[in-house]
């Protein structure tokens, strides 16, 4: 990866941005904006915003937040790096089941990583002492409300650690632009049964500033 440029993160909403900023302590590598709740909501925003930019101003893109985990994988409180950005509802129900759009050949529902970097900064957070996982993140248009729904996607999706809303909206217009991108999650509640008693958004949150400033050890 290129040194030249600075890094984009997009977030969700406000206060994913600010927990972002907090961490990153007036980091001027890094620039952190709003993408809006949603895929096209966020890949509007971030393709705008490296139109805008023009050519070589950024060279990576990361889409960060908080985002519910797979029990199996990703407890509430741990951070999850993505490792395979995947639009899990984008497809087909058919009777033979859910296909997504790469087995029905309208293109891909799957947008790599930087490898390289994903692993390092998921290595860097658990050796900085945050419980990590490295995983798949999916994102979806619908937030999932029900046991039936989290184990299905759970089984669309090998190893599946995360859900959120925004991550694949990034990735494509990271992609589109030629740039890599990262995903990074802190988990604030479980995917499945919604039960807002039991979320942890303030500690969400505070883990992601955490996770932010062990980024600016990880960019060089």
């Amino acid at each position: 990866m290129s040194e030249n440029g600075k890094i984009l993160v997009m977030t969700a909403v406000a206060v994913e941005r600010d927990a972002v900023l907090r961490g990153l302590n007036g980091d001027d590598r890094f620039e952190v904006m709003e993408a809006g709740v949603g895929p096209a909501e966020a890949a509007v925003s971030t393709a705008t915003v490296l139109a805008l930019a023009g050519p070589g101003a950024y060279r990576l893109v990361i889409s960060a937040g908080i985002a519910g985990g797979f029990k199996e994988h990703a407890e509430v409180g741990s951070l999850v790096v993505s490792n395979a950005i995947i639009a899990a509802d984008l497809g087909a129900e058919t009777p033979e089941g859910f296909h997504s759009v790469d087995k029905l050949g309208f293109g891909s529902a799957h947008i790599d990583v930087d490898a390289e970097l994903a692993k390092r900064l998921a290595l860097a957070l658990q050796a900085a002492g945050m419980q990590t996982a490295f995983g798949p993140v999916l994102t979806l248009s619908t937030v999932t409300g029900s046991a039936e729904t989290a184990a299905e996607l759970a089984k669309r999706v090998p190893g599946a650690a995360a859900e959120a809303m925004e991550g694949f909206g990034v990735a494509a217009a990271a992609r589109r632009a030629g740039l890599p991108v990262l995903e990074l999650r802190a988990i604030s509640n479980p995917v499945g049964p919604r039960d807002r008693s039991a979320w942890r958004i303030k500690d969400a949150l505070q883990s992601l500033e955490a996770a932010s400033s062990v980024l600016r050890e990880v960019i060089v």
